[in-house]
């Protein structure tokens, strides 16, 4: 049986890639996005498996209308894709407030937004998949991408605290941390004026590596796609699914020093325990 999917900004990147797959094997899928003439070329080939809708997850009110409007038009929905994203590349001086509010909005809250929407469907159903698209910065960080990082630890631990909440109603969620790829996420990020102050620090050692091209992409998009299909189609449903080596290196490191950091204030941590329990 074909499954039925939900996917947020499927203009490009991820969104579309997923989009382009699952149409091709027979899936439906119903595809929001801010521009919806820019997937008229899948509607010409693909016909009434592919729904379309005007959504800015910004807008609470829009995403509850058109989550609404996708269950009443296509039945049943198995899986929710919470791709779409904004990305500030600046220091944390340099940001504009309407920047930080705007990742923030679209990130965090705009994934909040299309989760509570769609759960009391995905209830009533009595099952159904959540994939919450991270990166391996919901874990880690890099240098000028303080805000990105803000939203995506936000929504990693939004997510890991529903995905406790919903597992009895027969519901799976899943943060999906691809790592560096080349899907044009890098030349779409919103920039502020450099201030020279941080030239030479480690924000400044990361824009030159980012306009210079020095940065290293090592993943394939097209694999990225598949493996998160073949998660679908496995039934499989891991709190994460970490993808590409940079994802697994990076984060990897981060969690083994945030350990040894944590193992290491043991004793001033349990100094502070109140008498009657030692």
């Amino acid at each position: 049986m074909p499954t039925t999917w939900f996917i947020t900004g499927t203009s490009s990147g991820f969104g579309r890639l997923l989009t382009e797959r699952l149409l091709a094997r027979g899936d439906r899928v119903a595809a929001t996005l801010r521009r919806p003439e820019a997937l008229d070329d899948l509607h010409a080939k693909h016909g009434d498996r592919l729904w379309t809708a005007l959504l800015d997850v910004t807008d609470a009110e829009q995403v509850h209308r058109v989550v609404d409007d996708a269950f009443k038009a296509l039945g049943t929905i198995d899986v929710v894709v919470n791709n779409a994203g904004y990305g500030v590349f600046a220091s944390v001086e340099e940001a504009a407030d309407e920047q930080i509010r705007r990742v923030i909005d679209t990130n965090l809250l705009g994934s909040i937004h299309v989760i509570r929407a769609a759960l009391p469907h995905l209830r009533a159903q009595g099952r159904g998949r959540i994939l919450q698209v991270s990166t391996s910065g919901g874990q880690t960080v890099y240098p000028n991408f303080s805000y990105y990082h803000a939203s995506k630890w936000g929504i990693e631990g939004f997510c890991e605290t529903v995905a406790r909440e919903i597992a009895p109603f027969g519901i799976g969620l899943t943060i999906v941390e691809p790592g560096a790829t080349p899907t044009g996420f890098g030349a779409s990020l919103d920039t502020a004026p450099v201030m020279p102050e941080y030239e030479n620090t480690p924000a400044g050692e990361m824009r030159r590596a980012i306009t210079s091209g020095a940065f290293n992409l090592p993943n394939d998009p097209q694999k990225i796609a598949e493996a998160i299909i073949n998660l679908v189609d496995t039934g499989a449903a891991p709190l994460r699914l970490p993808l590409g080596s940079d994802t697994y290196d990076d984060v990897r490191a981060s969690l083994v020093a945030r350990l040894a950091e944590h193992d290491a204030h043991r004793d001033v941590a349990y100094s502070v325990v109140t008498d009657e329990l030692i």
